[in-house]
């Protein structure tokens, strides 16, 4: 309950004199709200805080004011009429922070005539709202102090091991295989030569009479006397004589010389 009065009166210190500080401003000044007017010229070097307080003039059923957002802001996009404020001298609270669009929405005021105004909202002299304020617990020492919860070793689970994997690219090209080895060529094996038959020895016949090879001899009479040992040997022929020539003589003279 006192943390609750405390925070009250916080929020209340803070915005009392925020809100007896607020000021007042008339839209446009002495212009007020009307057509062909730069509102943004106006608000450029004024700045406007929580509490603060718009007063659009106008003479009534000439304009109206609508407050949009950004979006409609840019696009001159009308709400409905029943949003309108049409007093002639409608006031408009800043309550909250942040960025405020207004437009007129009668004819083409706004697209036309840029009848429009954006301001910007800030804190008073830039505070932002008070942090809510901690309460503080006071330990009560009669209280019983809860016995400790016995911590269990907690144990991790193993990590099961995933086995690396190779991740190969899909466009990563193939690598090239070598190309295995020739084979070494074998001399083709010709069959071998068929043996002629042989023919073998005719066999005699038992009954065939055996043909006995007897070597030739030259065979002496036996009864021819054989030449002593001190004959003489034959005597060999002598050698035949030249025939003699008979010598040339020259032709005897013709005793006929005419003829």
């Amino acid at each position: 309950m006192a943390s609750n009065k405390l925070l009250m009166l916080s929020v209340v210190a803070i915005f009392i004199p925020a809100m007896a500080m607020a000021t007042d401003y008339i839209v446009g000044d002495d212009s007020g709200w009307t057509i062909n007017f730069d509102y943004q010229a106006w608000a450029k070097d004024k700045v406007f805080y929580v509490g603060d307080k718009l007063v659009f003039q106008y003479p009534k059923g000439y304009h109206n004011v609508f407050k949009v957002n950004g979006t409609a802001f840019k696009n001159c996009d009308i709400p409905p009429t029943n949003q309108a404020l049409s007093s002639g001298n409608d006031t408009v609270v800043l309550n909250t922070p942040g960025r405020k669009w207004y437009i007129c929405g009668v004819s083409n005021h706004c697209s036309a005539y840029a009848q429009k105004l954006f301001i910007t909202v800030q804190y008073q002299y830039g505070w932002a709202p008070a942090a809510t304020p901690q309460i503080l617990q006071v330990s009560q020492p009669w209280a019983a102090t809860p016995a400790p919860t016995p911590s269990s070793p907690s144990t991790p689970a193993p990590t099961p091991s995933v086995p690396d994997t190779i991740v190969t690219d899909p466009w990563a090209s193939s690598p090239i295989s070598s190309s295995p080895p020739l084979p070494t060529p074998i001399a083709p094996s010709w069959p071998p030569a068929p043996s002629l038959p042989t023919t073998p020895a005719p066999t005699p016949e038992p009954w065939a009479p055996t043909t006995l090879s007897v070597p030739e001899t030259t065979v002496t009479d036996p009864w021819a006397p054989a030449p002593a040992p001190w004959a003489p040997s034959p005597i060999s022929s002598p050698p035949s004589l030249p025939t003699p020539t008979a010598p040339s003589w020259p032709p005897a003279p013709s005793p006929y010389p005419w003829i």
